[in-house]
């Protein structure tokens, strides 16, 4: 049966072989500082956009946050972020020198852009070894984002708005066509006052007749009713009277038949005067309406959706970004630690089972 781990045998050899973790540990770090001197500096430029909301929007649902709507705001990462920006990036800047490295793993290496977790912070950092143009290049792409994100709004709100303009020019057609209704049949002849013009007359005129034949019949009923005889100049006044009443009695029933013709055109006419009007007032009223959402799509052109705003324009970075010296030093220097520590536990375990074995073979010669 193999002896228990002896703790103080185990310390006592680690004490007498210090000197093998003192050298792994002095030589990883020496290494690790000699590979981090020589390797190039590289900086890190970083600018910060804050994604706000579409403006006019109330104030109270910005606060209200859900988490769907943080996670939806990760869409914008690729407005900082698309290919295409990134190659006219490195053409402004000649990211590439003059070699033909695979855009992919250039923008790999010296782009990052990525939004705080739940907040509406876009955060774009540049990776390169001159701070002035790291930090250019981050102003570049957090600029480029912004108007990309403006002209993306833009657009839709454009396109609504051409389509809104081309109902416009359909009403606008409408209401030239019920104002040139309308207006053509006011100035048709005989106009509506002069309609009511002739309508008054008439009744007038019927009255003036009313008139007239009250008075014949009068006169007849007078003539009648006279005491003296009878003569023929009497009766030639009678029969006069008589024939005078019938004619106006006809000449009343004409005036009452050509009353009621225009009291019937005239209520044809304002029907129809009416009903035009009311189509102007609705052509008019829709093309105010598609004048009022016209004049608020271009107002409000680009500020429907979520805006993309600088929030830090950062500044050129002065301390590199890496190598990080003090990591790589501390890394080696504890991976040096730690496998001299796995050395010298192996070695101490093979020494330990060395010397069982040989306390062995002196107890089997002791028995013999």
């Amino acid at each position: 049966m193999p002896d228990p781990f002896d703790a103080y045998q185990y310390l006592a050899h680690l004490r007498s072989r210090w000197r093998l973790p003192a050298a792994a540990v002095a030589f990883a770090a020496a290494v690790s500082l000699s590979i981090s001197l020589l390797l190039p500096s590289k900086y890190t430029a970083r600018v910060t956009l804050v994604i706000e909301p579409p403006a006019g929007s109330d104030p109270r649902v910005s606060t209200a946050v859900s988490q769907i709507y943080l996670e939806s705001l990760k869409t914008y990462e690729h407005f900082a972020s698309s290919d295409h920006l990134f190659s006219r990036a490195a053409e402004k800047f000649q990211l590439r020198g003059g070699r033909n490295r695979p855009l992919e793993g250039l923008k790999k290496e010296v782009l990052r852009v990525s939004i705080h977790r739940n907040t509406k912070i876009l955060e774009i950092a540049a990776t390169l070894r001159d701070p002035r143009q790291a930090h250019q290049l981050a102003a570049f792409i957090a600029g480029e984002a912004v108007e990309l994100n403006r002209q993306t709004n833009r657009a839709a709100d454009e396109e609504m708005a051409a389509e809104t303009r081309k109902q416009l020019d359909q009403a606008s057609l409408r209401l030239a066509a019920a104002e040139s209704a309308r207006n053509r049949s006011r100035q048709k002849p005989p106009t509506l006052e002069d309609l009511r013009a002739d309508l008054e007359q008439l009744r007038e005129s019927r009255l003036e007749v009313d008139r007239l034949a009250l008075s014949a019949d009068l006169s007849i009923a007078e003539q009648e009713n006279a005491s003296v005889p009878e003569s023929a100049q009497s009766r030639e006044r009678l029969r006069a009277a008589k024939t005078r009443a019938a004619r106006l009695l006809l000449q009343a029933a004409e005036m009452d038949r050509r009353i009621d013709a225009r009291q019937k055109a005239l209520a044809a006419r304002v029907a129809s005067d009416e009903s035009l009007a009311g189509e102007y007032e609705k052509a008019l009223t829709a093309h105010q309406e598609l004048e009022g959402r016209l004049r608020e799509q271009v107002g409000s052109a680009g500020y429907r959706g979520e805006r993309l705003r600088l929030l830090d324009p950062g500044v050129t970075p002065e301390r590199p970004s890496s190598p990080n010296v003090p990591l790589h030093v501390l890394a080696a220097a504890a991976m040096g630690l730690i496998l001299s520590l796995f050395y010298l536990t192996m070695e101490f375990g093979l020494q330990a089972t060395k010397a069982e074995s040989l306390r062995k073979s002196l107890r089997v010669a002791a028995k013999s």
